[in-house]
């Protein structure tokens, strides 16, 4: 499938799920109180694109998920390649990292909150907890793909571990880690929301989403916000695939054309 054909399907799929949206509300189904039409979620939508205040708290939102994944990736990179290389350290510390690794963020916003106050240092450190794990794993995994041919290769012409490390393992691991990078952004976006929603006060998207459920016929506006989340996610998803397939194309699994005409050979 070409990747036009997927855009098509998505904008299809998108187009039905819109759709069943705008017919179950028009045609009374379930309360507009519940359900607003989707035509007037999506014209609220475009309408907040042009009002300051609200793109000034998407701006918001976007400078906490930028600095926690940035903290989570500095943290965990370096983190992956020290379990990865050094089997002792990672059985040492494996109980530990099953230990926090199950909490859910959302559970530490209270005692987070109490420790550092509400505000952008709390919902940083939650969205770089979150957002470490998915990094973290696919670091250790890709370091242990590396080629093992490549790595006595190097040794055998007198290349100590910190060559082998920058010339083979880090350029074969970057492609699990982008992978890695790829799956905590969008947690990291969950997580920035979530925690603004929680907190119910400041600025940002979940702000927005928090204060339009306790206003009057609010529904609409807080399915506006949960529209401009969802689009946001689907750019910063795009992008990051985007990268991926021009940084590490030679990574890239051959098409089933390919495996379809070595069988076919006599």
């Amino acid at each position: 499938m070409t990747r036009r054909q997927e855009l098509l399907l998505g904008l299809l799929g998108a187009a039905g799920a819109f759709g069943i949206c705008e017919v179950v509300a028009r045609a009374g189904i379930v309360r507009r109180s519940y359900l607003p039409p989707a035509s007037e979620v999506l014209a609220r939508a475009a309408r907040l694109a042009g009002d300051p205040g609200f793109l000034d708290g998407i701006g918001v939102t976007l400078r906490a998920w930028a600095l926690g994944l940035g903290l989570a990736c500095v943290i965990a990179v370096p983190l992956g390649l020290l379990l990865g290389a050094v089997p002792v350290v990672e059985a040492a510390v494996r109980a530990v990292i099953e230990l926090l690794r199950p909490l859910p963020s959302v559970a530490l916003i209270p005692l987070v909150s109490l420790l550092l106050g509400s505000g952008t240092r709390t919902e940083v450190t939650l969205i770089a907890y979150a957002s470490l794990w998915p990094v973290l794993f696919n670091t250790v995994y890709g370091l242990g793909e590396t080629d093992p041919l490549a790595r006595d290769t190097l040794r055998a012409f007198g290349f100590g571990r910190l060559a082998v490390l920058l010339r083979v393992e880090l350029p074969a691991t970057a492609p699990f880690i982008a992978a890695g990078v790829r799956i905590s952004a969008a947690v990291a976006l969950i997580l920035a929301v979530a925690t603004e929603i929680l907190s119910g006060f400041g600025q940002g998207l979940g702000i927005f989403i928090a204060q339009a459920q306790t206003e009057t016929d609010g529904t609409r506006d807080v399915l506006a916000g949960v529209v401009w989340a969802g689009a946001l996610g689907l750019v910063i998803n795009g992008l990051l695939v985007g990268a991926e397939r021009r940084l590490f194309a030679w990574a890239q699994e051959p098409g089933p054309e390919a495996g379809t005409s070595q069988r076919s050979r006599p």
